[in-house]
């Protein structure tokens, strides 16, 4: 019988029990434990998700010498501290986006992870559609040409109301940016590994469209949706952004525009890019993740289904099933999951990983600090790598 990974799963608000079930899914990976805020919650979560231990204070997970594996699923605030401790205890670690609040803390890990000879990885899980890898492949080909421009936009409207709250707003737990940070990161993340370019260079607007929102006394999960009256609120001032438009210039001499907007009514959670090529143009959109527009000016545009025996081979060890049999979101986290366990299992750290690494969360932190920086400014902010 092959041998599986065992992991500890650290936070089990909407994104841990993610985790959870992604990491079963890949079948290289067993949750052997979880931590939460304190020994009854976790006693709870355990057991609604069938995991045999459970923790209520999360070193007592990183002394479990059954763990190989730590996935962190905490607020944002408590990552480095968490993703520093495991690494010291010799655990792998998957970390949830951002790594860590400061460039310096992001530096210290690649450091540790490297020293230790330790996976390590960022869940930009957007990246997995199997769409995806077909359009950095043929990119890498040639197929698209040379990149003139990029655009798109990540969508949402969980945040619409000034009833809707969530630490995500609170700058001492998320951190200064929120809308860049917590999903325009993603886009970056996203466009950057399907163009293989670099942003170079970015002019940055934000706006904060509910000054003012209506914290809950009680507390609730992300995405709950729960609802509350109107005694159960205090007004809470905001200071991070609703929305965001950036111009980006790249490293080849390539422009581009990105949107981040969290109360557009209607967009659950649009991820969505155009990319214009001398040869042909790719769209994508989340929300039909299992379909690419291939553009043309002088005969009649294409689009690519998500299908195995039409996709390249190395696009194709990212798909389950077969065509026309739909995968969405939850096997984007498998699917990473899968590349990560099995780089674990190789035991090969000279070869460069395919999934995101420390690396990758590290530049991400880099872009958008010089992001929030122009938006103070209202000057063009050059990305130092």
């Amino acid at each position: 019988m092959a041998r599986t990974i065992k992991a500890g799963v650290i936070g089990t608000g909407f994104i841990g029990p993610i985790h959870i079930e992604a990491i079963r899914r890949t079948f290289l990976g067993e949750v052997v434990a979880l931590a939460d805020i304190n020994d009854t919650v976790a006693a709870q979560k355990a057991a609604q998700y069938g995991v045999p231990r459970h923790y209520g204070d999360y070193r007592n997970l990183l002394k479990d010498p059954e763990v190989e594996v730590v996935h962190i699923c905490t607020p944002n605030n408590l990552h480095y501290t968490m993703t520093k401790e495991a690494l010291l205890a010799g655990k792998h670690v998957v970390c949830e986006k951002p790594l860590t609040a400061t460039l310096r803390e992001a530096e210290e890990l690649l450091e540790l992870a490297d020293k230790a000879g330790l996976a390590n990885a960022v869940h930009f899980n957007v990246r997995y559609y199997p769409l995806i890898r077909e359009a950095r492949t043929m990119v890498q080909k040639g197929a698209v040409g040379q990149i003139y421009s990029v655009q798109g936009s990540y969508l949402q409207d969980w945040l619409y109301h000034d009833t809707d709250y969530s630490w995500r707003l609170e700058p001492e737990m998320s951190g200064e940016s929120r809308a860049i940070a917590d999903i325009g990161s993603h886009w970056f993340d996203l466009t950057q590994y399907v163009t293989g370019m670099r942003v170079t260079e970015v002019m940055a607007d934000f706006a904060t469209f509910h000054k003012t929102r209506k914290k809950p006394l009680k507390p609730i999960e992300t995405w709950s949706g729960k609802l509350l009256k109107a005694e159960d609120y205090q007004e809470v001032p905001i200071n991070t952004e609703d929305y965001a438009s950036v111009l980006l210039r790249y490293e080849n001499g390539s422009h581009g525009v990105m949107t981040v907007h969290q109360m557009y009514a209607g967009r659950k959670n649009r991820v969505y890019f155009e990319i214009g090529g001398s040869k042909t143009s790719l769209n994508w959109d989340s929300e039909r993740p299992n379909e690419m527009m291939l553009g043309y000016r002088d005969k009649a545009n294409e689009v690519l289904l998500r299908d195995p025996a039409l996709m390249d081979a190395n696009a194709r060890k990212l798909v389950s099933y077969p065509g026309g049999h739909n995968e969405g979101f939850p096997d984007t986290s498998k699917q990473l999951f899968k590349e990560f366990y099995q780089y674990i299992l190789d035991g090969n750290r000279s070869t460069a990983p395919q999934f995101p690494a420390f690396l990758d969360g590290y530049r991400e932190m880099v872009l958008c600090e010089a992001i929030v920086s122009s938006a103070k400014t209202g000057r063009w902010v050059e990305v130092r790598h």
